[in-house]
């Protein structure tokens, strides 16, 4: 793994997702620039302006930090081409200009050094000759080549236009991926991270799971010319010590992965691109793997014993980043007091009211030495008053790139629409799961039994998520803490089959949401909150 390595515009949220409309009284949702969305457009713009003002001036690719500006980083520039689509998206730079950096990015990779068609972790910015990540990795990186590729798919899928720029630019990507011989980085039926001209297999680190390698293997399966076998992926991947996990943990159950689920960007490299609720194989859904993952590091950080390292409600998130001892992958069972903005910012798509009131804290509070030209810096630790002077392209990608997938879903639908990854997911046994009528969506606090839904800023209305199964009508009712009914949002109505979403507007307070389709009847405690509160 790595860390063994050592102004507005406004979307339909999940715009994708079949809608089942709040009934009367009925209102016009119009978009709202307010606080949050001011503050969701502040932290995504400046911190991806990482990977436009500071990108390298030859290769367009991304500086591994700021400290190393000449050592580009193929797996942070992956995240970073996924920035740009953003930023052209949201107009922060115009079609044009994202297509002619891209131009430049993909121009420098056809002649960069590769290995079997994988480029190392590093490369001189000016030469694209490899420098050397450790002594004996001076190679292929497979699982670098694999976010850099899947920035690449994702540009491919984007950059759709009729121009000759854009036609162009689909072609550099399709060779780029067409020419990487994933397969060759298979021995003795297991496939290895790295290969070396020098040292060839001596690294001999097989890629076994759960953790972020999991795109590596989406990619190598999905193909179209080197592709994997399913069976290297069974007896690779799944075979990993930390691959079933299914233990509880603060009432949240971890189907996979490391004890307390290790370091948030497990639930964040792979996922860019991946929507999770659209994901379940036969051990896991992955939307609840990646939730409850999220959950438990919060968790874990509100306990009273961690009070010592100045942790709260606005001050949670282990992951991997820079520390007082340089770097170190931070997790409840690896846990020095630092925290690394990345992991709550990155994790908005599962934790949306919770990772604000981090956004909220670090930009009010510690903002003043905290907040710099491209965002957040990499991590700060209160407790020893430690504050990195330093940004990290590999964390400040999942930033601008998850906080867009909360807002508009744009690089979830990206995804959906790249075929290799669905060719990919299919064969590991991955298919789209039918969610059973009720909320799929969420989990309560883990202290207060509630759900807490908070207004989407870009839209000024809650946004209710749920499922539906089958053909039967349904009724959602909303009752007060005394059992009085407040309202109905569905009134017996047959909804389509599948995801679903609803806004709607109610005063903020404690309610109960029924849902009842037949004989099928949830009910779930929600805290509706129009405002963020730190405490």
């Amino acid at each position: 793994m790595r860390i063994l390595k050592v102004l507005f515009l406004f979307f339909p949220v999940l715009s994708w997702l079949a809608t089942c409309s709040a009934q009367s009284p009925k209102e016009t949702l119009l978009p709202l620039a307010n606080e949050y969305s001011e503050y969701l457009e502040t932290v995504q713009k400046a911190t991806f302006q990482y990977f436009w003002d500071f990108a390298h001036p030859v290769s367009g690719l991304a500086p591994e930090r700021t400290a190393t500006p000449n050592i580009v980083t193929t797996g942070g520039s992956g995240f970073g081409i996924m920035a740009i689509i953003v930023a052209a998206d949201r107009r922060w730079v115009t079609r044009d200009q994202a297509v002619q950096q891209l131009q430049k990015i993909t121009g420098f990779l056809e002649k960069a050094d590769r290995f079997h068609g994988a480029w190392p972790h590093w490369l001189d910015g000016n030469s694209g000759k490899v420098i050397p990540f450790s002594e004996h990795d001076n190679g292929g990186d497979l699982v670098e080549t694999a976010f850099l590729i899947n920035g690449l798919l994702s540009a491919r899928t984007y950059f759709d236009g009729n121009t000759a720029a854009e036609k162009d630019l689909r072609q550099r990507i399709d060779k780029l991926w067409r020419d990487m011989e994933w397969d060759w980085y298979v021995r003795d039926g297991k496939l290895l991270w790295h290969w070396s001209p020098n040292h060839e297999w001596k690294m001999n680190h097989p890629l076994r799971g759960h953790d972020e390698t999991f795109i590596t293997y989406v990619l190598a399966l999905g193909s179209p010319t080197h592709a994997i076998k399913p069976e290297v992926y069974q007896n690779t991947y799944k075979q990993g010590d930390h691959y079933v996990n299914g233990q509880t943990y603060f009432g949240y159950k971890l189907p996979l992965g490391f004890p307390m689920g290790g370091p948030l960007f497990f639930t964040h490299y792979s996922f860019l691109s991946l929507d999770p609720r659209l994901m379940q194989d036969e051990q896991t859904n992955y939307w609840q793997q990646n939730l409850n993952h999220t959950l438990i590091n919060r968790a874990h950080c509100l306990q009273p014993r961690q009070a010592m390292f100045g942790y709260g409600p606005g001050n949670w998130g282990l992951t991997a980043s820079d520390d007082y001892n340089f770097y170190d992958a931070h997790s409840p069972t690896n846990d020095n007091g630092t925290i690394s903005p990345t992991a709550a910012l990155s994790s908005f798509p599962y934790t949306p009211y919770y990772s604000m009131q981090v956004l909220r804290n670090l930009y009010l509070r510690e903002g003043n030495r905290f907040f710099g030209p491209y965002g957040f810096y990499d991590a700060y630790n209160k407790g020893l008053n430690w504050y990195s002077n330093q940004y990290l392209a590999i964390d400040q990608g999942p930033i601008v790139v998850m906080m867009e997938n909360y807002r508009s879903g744009l690089l979830w639908k990206l995804g959906e629409k790249t075929p290799e990854l669905w060719t990919g997911l299919t064969k590991m046994g991955v298919k789209k799961p039918v969610y059973p009528t009720g909320f799929y969506a969420y989990a309560p606090d883990f202290r207060t039994g509630y759900v807490d839904l908070w207004k989407h800023p870009d839209r000024g209305a809650y946004v209710l998520d749920f499922a539906v199964k089958g053909t039967q009508a349904v009724v959602l009712t909303v009752f007060d803490e005394s059992g009085r009914e407040v309202r109905q949002l569905i009134d017996n109505k047959t909804c389509p089959e599948g995801m679903q979403q609803l806004t709607f507007q109610i005063p903020q307070g404690k309610y109960e949401f029924e849902f009842v389709q037949g004989a099928e009847k949830q009910r779930v405690k929600m805290s509706l909150h129009q405002s963020v509160d730190n405490q």
